[in-house]
């Protein structure tokens, strides 16, 4: 279980990245949602013991990871959101050599783990190949297997699949869903699609500050019935925008789609349609907006 309470850090040049944020995070995949900026690398470095908060505690099975950052390192796997390779070094070489500095000292015992996670992974064809020429889905699959090394109990993966084509990021969604079964899994991400379909968890993190959280499913409970759309011109977009409440906004055949929240129609040839995961996440980002109108008012 991780605890993380009243969290906040503030940089040097005074951008307040974290805003007293509280989570509980138990076994399985949990998603941390939000734009790019919000928040999210910063609280998963935080978690990972790699800078300390202004602010706050965080507790892993009821040990303070502020106060004792080598015991949460001892049982991290991390995929950091820029994950860099050496050059000229075989998948199976720079696997066995991270294995070495997690601590397993034992050839044939590492040797075992560095196979089975290359099968795990998919990478046991091409495990004599540099890591450097792998494409970047292949990359993101060995940023996997380099964070199951040592078997870890929390697995920290942040905007794994930024850059992925459809048929890798399917890949590694199936990836994460078999590790992240018996273990802490946080996945943090500004796509939508990653939470929807990996995550009976999540949080929206917007500004530094926890927004949302929940089961998806019940999140979106609770916009059925108060979302409506319609097919509009750019000028009628406008019109829209000063006088509804609109979520969202898409082209579609050369015009645009509106989303609008609200309780009962907007007006003449709009539809009322099923929520789905990104009305919410639109919805929380209008929730900002309009306090900080308020505040700023």
């Amino acid at each position: 279980m991780l605890t993380i309470s009243r969290l906040s850090k503030t940089y040097a040049n005074g951008v307040r990245a974290l805003d007293g944020v509280s989570l509980t995070i138990g076994s399985g995949l949990f998603g941390l949602l939000g734009p790019n900026g919000a928040g999210k690398s910063t609280l998963m470095r935080t978690i990972a013991a790699l800078q300390e908060p202004d602010e706050g505690e965080i507790l892993f099975d009821g040990r303070n990871i502020i106060q004792e950052p080598q015991h949460v390192r001892h049982q991290l796997g991390y995929l950091p959101q820029d994950f860099g390779v050496y050059p000229g070094v075989s998948a199976v070489h720079l696997l066995d050599h991270l294995a070495v500095l997690k601590g397993i000292t034992h050839r044939g015992e590492r040797a075992d783990q560095v196979d089975a996670l290359l099968h795990l992974t998919n990478l046991h064809d091409v495990r004599k190949k540099d890591v450097s020429t792998f494409s970047g889905g292949m990359k993101q699959r060995f940023g996997i297997a380099q964070a199951l090394l040592g078997s870890p109990r929390l697995i920290i993966v942040d905007e794994p699949t930024a850059g992925l084509d459809p048929e890798e990021r399917n890949r590694f969604h199936n990836l994460l869903s078999e590790v992240g079964e018996n273990v802490v899994v946080i996945l943090s991400t500004h796509i939508v699609e990653d939470v929807r379909d990996l995550c009976p968890r999540m949080a929206i993190l917007v500004g530094g500050r926890i927004l949302l959280e929940g089961d998806p499913t019940r999140l979106i409970d609770q916009l059925e019935g108060r979302l409506w759309r319609k097919t509009v011109t750019k000028a009628e977009l406008e019109e829209y925008r000063s006088a509804q409440r609109v979520l969202s906004a898409h082209h579609f055949g050369g015009r645009i789609r509106v989303h609008i929240q609200s309780e009962e129609s907007p007006g003449p040839g709009f539809e009322r349609i099923p929520p789905d995961l990104e009305d919410v996440y639109f919805s929380s980002l209008a929730d900002q907006r309009t306090r900080r109108g308020a505040v700023t008012c």
